[in-house]
Order: C-alpha cells, then sequence, then structure tokens
C-alpha cells in the first residue's frame, strides 16, 4: 500500500481547489461528475456553478425544461449527457422522493451512469469502498506498474478494474480515489508528464524502462469520417424555418433544414441536386448570402459545413417549423450553430 499511501500524501498537499470537493451533497458530486465527462476541468467549471444556480435542488433540475437545460448545456457538447442529467433528475424525484439514492447498485442503474460514475459518486458522496477506474486512473496504473494490456479490450478494462480495487484504501475511499485521479490530471499527463517531480519515479515501471510514451495501450484507432452539410435558412416574411432534431448526437437541439453530401459540392451542385429540387421546386426563391466553409471536428467526424441564407416564398417542411428569427437565440443549439450565429446579424 505504498503507492496508494504515497498518492493520498501528495493529494493532501498539491490538490487543486475545486468547487465540487468542499461537499459530499450527492447532487453536486453526480452534476460534476456528468459533466467532466469528456470536458476538461478549466471549462466544465462555469457550467457546474451556473447549473447549480439555476437548479440548486435536483427537484428542481427536474422540472425544468428540455429546451432549457440543453440551452444551458450548450457548448459543452456531447449533449446526450445533458439529456439523460435531465431524465435521471426527473426518475430520482419519481422514485426517491428526489433523494440521491445511497445504494451503489441503484446508483449503477441511473440513466447516464456507469461503472465509473457510480464509484465516483458513491465514494466521493459516502464514502463507499468503490475504485474509480478513468482515463486518468488507467494511464497512472499502467506506467506506474507496466501493464501493457489494452485498456479499451473486455481482458483490459478487467485487470484495470481489479488492480484499482486492489490498491484503493477502502476506509479513505474517497481520498484516495480524487488522489489518483489528481496525480493523472496534473502529474501523470498524456504529454508531457513532470516525471521529474514525481513521487512515484523510483517504482514506475515505465520511467526505468523508458517507455512512459509508450503507455497505456489502446488497441482501437478511431475512424473519422467527413461530412459536408449545406444548411438552408429559409426566411419567409421575418419568420425562418427551424426544427428540433429527433435523433443522433444533437438529439433535441434545433437546426435549419440542410442537405448532406458525400463530396464538396459548388453552389450549381447543390442546386442541381435532387434534395434541393424537392424543397424548391413550386417556390420562388432569392440566395441572399452563402456562409465560408466551418469545420467542426467531433470524436468521430469532421464536419464541413456552410449556411446559406434564403428568402423564399411557398416552402412547406413537414419537419420544421416557422419561427420568428428573435427566437432563434433563445433556443438550444450545437456549437456549430452557435459559431455561425457569432458571425451574423440575425435580424
Amino acid at each position: 500500500m505504498d503507492f496508494s499511501n504515497k498518492l493520498v500524501s501528495w493529494y493532501q498537499s498539491n490538490k487543486r481547489d475545486l468547487p465540487w470537493r468542499s461537499t459530499n451533497n450527492p447532487y453536486h458530486i453526480w452534476l460534476s461528475e456528468i459533466i467532466l465527462q469528456q470536458t476538461r476541468v478549466l471549462q466544465g467549471t462555469p457550467y457546474y456553478l451556473a447549473f447549480l444556480k439555476a437548479f440548486p435542488t435536483i427537484k428542481d433540475l427536474a422540472n425544468s425544461t428540455e429546451d432549457k437545460v440543453l440551452k444551458m448545456w450548450q457548448g459543452l457538447g456531447y449533449y446526450s449527457r445533458a439529456r439523460n442529467l435531465h431524465f435521471t433528475a426527473k426518475y430520482i424525484v419519481d422514485n426517491f422522493g428526489g433523494e440521491f439514492p445511497k445504494d451503489y447498485s441503484e446508483v449503477l442503474k441511473l440513466k447516464g451512469v456507469g461503472v465509473y460514475t457510480a464509484a465516483a459518486i458513491t465514494s466521493f458522496a459516502f464514502n463507499m469502498p468503490y475504485a474509480v477506474v478513468d482515463g486518468n486512473v488507467i494511464r497512472v496504473l499502467s506506467r506506474v506498474f507496466g501493464v501493457s494490456i489494452p485498456f479499451d479490450i473486455s481482458a483490459g478494462k478487467k485487470q484495470f478494474q481489479k488492480l484499482a480495487q486492489e490498491l484503493l484504501i477502502e476506509k479513505k475511499a474517497a481520498i484516495y480515489n480524487q488522489a489518483i485521479m489528481e496525480f493523472g490530471a496534473i502529474i501523470c499527463k498524456p504529454k508531457s508528464p513532470h516525471c521529474s517531480s514525481c513521487h512515484l519515479q523510483d517504482s514506475c515501471v515505465a520511467y526505468s524502462t523508458n517507455s512512459v510514451a509508450q503507455l497505456p495501450v489502446k488497441s482501437k484507432k478511431v475512424k473519422v469520417n467527413d461530412r459536408f452539410l449545406y444548411y438552408l435558412l429559409i426566411e419567409q416574411k421575418d419568420n425562418i424555418f427551424f426544427g428540433k432534431r429527433k435523433s443522433g448526437i444533437w438529439t433535441g437541439l434545433y437546426e435549419f433544414p440542410f442537405l448532406e453530401f458525400m463530396k464538396k459540392m459548388d453552389e450549381k451542385q447543390v442546386m442541381k441536386s435532387n434534395d434541393w429540387l424537392k424543397i424548391f421546386l413550386n417556390s420562388t426563391f432569392n440566395i441572399k448570402s452563402v456562409s465560408c466553409e466551418f469545420i467542426h471536428v467531433l470524436s468521430h467526424q469532421k464536419i464541413h459545413a456552410q449556411f446559406w441564407r434564403i428568402k423564399a416564398t411557398g416552402v412547406e417542411l413537414e419537419e420544421y417549423e416557422l419561427i420568428s428569427k428573435n427566437r432563434l437565440l433563445e433556443l438550444p443549439v450545437s456549437r456549430l450553430t452557435e459559431k455561425y450565429f457569432e458571425t451574423i446579424k440575425l435580424v
């Protein structure tokens, strides 16, 4: 347990002052953990504080509209986190009277909560002996103990979870879990780790074998696909077509009608496409402007987008509604659409 005690000692002298560390309120801890999934602390902290101000209790969050929750989440990405957060708040109100469940198995059942998040919530809020295993933990364990099995395969996940649990100081689960994650975030970083000032340097297998850069090992390489989207801001008088997505990563967010192609198209090619003709077949239109290309990179796709402002009459689109241009900024949209809004005057 020398490894574990060293980590705790280091943490007590070097931990960052983060707002969710000054509480054992499970709602606050759950909220912080959901926000910090796929999000850096610096970016996530203002969202955490804003959510607690808007929704001081789980009941407040449950009673909100999905549009408001998504609007507040705007810019963080991975919007399923926000939808799951809202769904789970309503579930907790309906099934636990608004009190966050204290049983690990019940926490694990919550939508949007996996093994890591359940361990984090129950250990930080209730000091239960469940070891957390996130990217920071995997990196520390892989390097210090020379674990070369890929962490993203079934056998690797089991091995890292088993090792993490064995190293856990059960009576100090909360502080130990915080310590190992903080050490991975500050010292044992993915790139340019601070090996020279590392308290575990003498016992680190990766350091002694000069394999720090090779660990941890990942088996899968994410394939990034290019998508070419042409958004159509179709204006009729002072209104514009806008609709809420019903599927995909941007479910629940509002967007303009769009055309998608397998490759980059020029304006003439877009206007000759069948999809374009279906929209404007029985209408008159005037293209007011075509934006520059916006490139938006997600985990599995690279979006090349243009926004076309079009004045038209006679257009009918079943999946979109005509709304006032004055309302556009009130509705939740993707970061891609938000970036476009930042470049124009809508009215």
